[in-house]
């Protein structure tokens, strides 16, 4: 067997970009907070982290894109909250930031991380901000401390 490589949770040393939408940011800034703690949890440093807010999750391929093509950042974290309504509004805004964010780390091969809650009710995105679930946002920053880490190795 070859070279196995993995990607540790070791956040020293690293820059991240974090966008997040400040449409319900009673549910992203939570999901901020998570993203925060957990590079702090991880040996990072809240300093070494910038964030741009942005009106609503369907900007955020588009400054995600931006940070991760300025070369500042080992990896870039997007967070926002999409909830169904009466209309499947919820459906194209979801998609097309999931669609947008992972065609902005294909094409700068920089993590972009969708840490993008998509719920069907208000109580369920509560949820997955931390109340009942772990914090989305949280997850988001540990997965993308490990994609950094892994392309680090890589080279």
């Amino acid at each position: 067997m070859g070279t196995t490589y993995e990607g540790k949770l070791k956040a020293e040393g690293m820059t991240f970009g974090i966008v997040t939408s400040r449409y319900n940011e009673f549910i992203t800034g939570k999901l901020l907070s998570g993203a925060l703690d957990a590079i702090a949890r991880h040996g990072g440093s809240v300093e070494q982290v910038d964030v741009a807010w942005v009106p609503g999750s369907f900007e955020l391929p588009l400054v995600v894109r931006k940070l991760a093509a300025s070369g500042k950042y080992h990896a870039v974290i997007a967070l926002g909250a999409v909830i169904r309504g009466a209309t499947t509004h919820h459906e194209y805004v979801a998609g097309e930031s999931a669609k947008g964010i992972a065609q902005a780390q294909l094409e700068t091969g920089v993590p972009c991380i969708y840490g993008v809650v998509t719920a069907d009710t208000l109580e369920q995105a509560i949820e997955r901000a931390g109340t009942k679930m772990p914090n989305r946002g949280f997850e988001a920053a540990v997965s993308a401390i490990e994609m950094a880490d892994l392309m680090r190795q890589l080279g």
